[in-house]
């Protein structure tokens, strides 16, 4: 591994609908956990949200997709109880087929062992921690929010991972999901679930080979926001230093994926040639401290993610979420099979077309004869923009769609679908895509749309994804 390793690119995501504390405290009569929580849409998932902050931070990067060696993805509510998706992820990226991937799961901590694994291989790597918890709407589910964050590591980074630290004891009904549940539990044991996190987390800073008076910026588990400061009194950090890293205020509990986003918060707000200091904990219990070696001023986008979205009603918020109603359909119009979506999957995921080697034509999707010259050759693989126009679109209400997109409507509302040119050099192609994040009587011929990878209907239990497009 190289000396000079570390951080060369980050990325971020939050969903954009958000729930503010009022919406809550008129709901409830109480006053809010949080200020505001970001709310999946009925499209989202931890998947989604990785492959967009992944995608963030490759963006960002002089790093190649198809260079990145390893990834490593952390989640605490992956789409699947049982099945890897991390696959999904390296596909929807772009990555080589032979990428190392590995999916940290189980607990709140697994942020902690995505970013140590990606900070010690030895190729470029990615770390992506996302998570979208659910809990009861009484009680742990006024707090809970979601989001992602990536780190790409590779040569001559500018943060270093300097050291790293953990510390478990038994300490059991901490912050826990049954099997088979797909909601949060706590027993509600205050204050021995606050003592267990402070001494634990704050034992694995302690437990770091840096100077205190270095760490300028600092980001702990933070289901709430008076955790991070519980545990800094432990420590001797002042108020600045933790509050740089909080961020559950502006995007809730999500997880694992809080403290991954509180850290890029720290790392941009800290002081070049200064320390950062993250502290993640799991239930069971384990604490992970990471240190970070700032070396120049670091850019990661988080405050800018934080602060944009757009209010969503607190009945709205649990409708997305699916907390409210269910939805049984029988049949499927719109049915592929696997084996053929599974061959489309590069057109879907990445808009991957072909091109003919004899006239330049573009082809997608990249089968039959050149649409110019109308040879049959064998096309050249290019991954199309993703950003285009619009020129045409209609709105798909309530009972227009396929039995399939039923429970997206259910909690997502007619959506409007629209025909998008994208231009290649002086090719143009034209296909049909799915509008998402938009009121669907709002986009119009000519408008700018991007793509992004989302949910696109469930069927047989097996989820399929694509690219829809959204508003640039």
């Amino acid at each position: 591994m190289s000396s000079n390793r570390g951080i060369v690119a980050t990325g971020v995501y939050v969903p954009r609908q958000r729930l503010s504390g009022d919406e809550i405290e008129a709901a409830w009569g109480t006053s809010a956990p949080v200020s505001r929580v970001a709310v999946p849409a009925a499209d989202e998932d931890t998947l989604t949200m990785a492959v967009a902050a992944g995608r963030d931070a490759l963006e960002g990067s002089d790093v190649p997709a198809n260079n990145v060696g390893h990834v490593a993805l952390a989640t605490t509510t992956p789409p699947l109880d049982e099945g890897e998706f991390a696959p999904q992820a390296a596909a929807a990226l772009g990555l080589a087929a032979d990428c190392r991937l590995e999916t940290a799961t189980q607990s709140t901590a697994a942020g902690a062992d995505a970013l140590c694994s990606a900070a010690m291989a030895d190729v470029p790597a990615l770390a992506i921690v996302a998570d979208a918890p659910a809990g009861d709407a009484a009680e742990v589910g006024q707090r809970v929010g979601a989001g992602a964050a990536a780190f790409l590591f590779a040569d001559d980074g500018a943060v270093t991972l300097l050291d790293t630290a953990t510390r478990s004891r038994d300490a059991p009904g901490i912050r826990f999901r049954e099997r088979g549940s797909e909601t949060v539990a706590e027993p509600g044991i205050t204050t021995y679930e606050r003592e267990a996190i402070r001494d634990l987390v704050a034992t694995s800073v302690e437990a770091l080979d840096v100077d205190p008076d270095a760490v300028t910026g600092a980001s702990f588990y933070q289901p709430t926001g008076d955790i991070p400061h519980r545990i800094a009194r432990a420590l001797p950090y002042g108020g600045e230093v933790v509050s740089r890293g909080t961020v559950v205020d502006d995007v809730g509990d999500a997880g694992t994926a809080t403290t991954a986003l509180g850290l890029l918060a720290a790392l941009e707000s800290s002081d070049p040639s200064s320390v950062t200091v993250a502290g993640f904990f799991g239930s069971g219990a384990t604490a992970t401290a990471l240190a970070f070696a700032t070396q120049e001023s670091v850019t990661t986008g988080v405050a800018d993610v934080l602060d944009a979205g757009t209010d969503v009603s607190y009945t709205t918020a649990l409708r997305e979420r699916g907390t409210l109603g269910e939805t049984d359909v029988a049949g499927g119009g719109a049915h592929v099979s696997l084996p053929s979506w599974q061959r489309t999957v590069p057109q879907r995921y990445r808009l991957v077309a072909g091109q003919c080697p004899d006239c330049g034509a573009i082809a997608f999707p990249p089968e039959g004869a050149c649409p110019r010259c109308h040879e049959r050759v064998t096309f050249t693989d290019v991954e199309l923009p993703r950003t285009g126009d619009v020129v045409a679109v209609t709105t798909i209400g309530q009972g227009g769609a396929p039995p399939e997109f039923v429970e997206f409507q259910r909690r997502d509302g007619p959506f409007a679908v629209a025909i998008v040119e994208i231009r290649v050099d002086s090719e143009t192609v034209r296909f049909p895509v799915q509008l998402t994040d938009c009121d669907p009587d709002g986009v119009s011929v000519g408008d700018r749309v991007v793509g992004q990878f989302r949910r696109i209907y469930s069927t047989e239990g097996v989820t399929r994804y694509g690219l829809k497009f959204t508003p640039e």
